[in-house]
């Protein structure tokens, strides 16, 4: 799985929801020209994106962007230490993480805030 592109694993999300690429593109809001160049190269999604698509098929952002399954790579050791304060550790590491490493975290920080306002939406339903 590993070796797919972002866009080959999305494409096999639709394939396995039996969605058209069509549907996928309406029901969440993506222009096909934007699918077209994901599926050429062109470009790839952005990070709104794959939070969106991450939470619309219940796979994780790691999976979805780089084909790593859930715990597969984690330091599991002292992992508390690394979601108190996300600036504190991503500061007192920075020489230990490359840019586009700590840009991943910040942006997972934001796609968990994401489900989890989500989640509380969810809940309250108007009648």
């Amino acid at each position: 799985m590993g070796d797919q592109t972002i866009y080959q694993r999305i494409e096999a999300l639709i394939k396995d929801r039996g969605m058209t690429k069509k549907a996928f593109c309406e029901k969440l809001k993506i222009s096909s020209g934007n699918l077209g160049d994901w599926r050429r190269g062109k470009t790839t999604p952005g990070t709104a994106h794959l939070i969106q698509i991450s939470d619309f098929f219940n796979v994780s952002l790691d999976w979805l962007m780089k084909g790593i399954k859930p715990g597969e790579g984690v330091l599991q050791e002292q992992k508390a230490a690394y979601f108190f304060g996300v600036m504190g550790p991503l500061n007192c590491q920075a020489e230990d993480l490359e840019t586009e490493e700590q840009n991943f975290i910040l942006e997972y920080v934001e796609f968990a805030k994401y489900r989890k306002q989500k989640r509380e939406k969810d809940k309250v339903k108007p009648e």
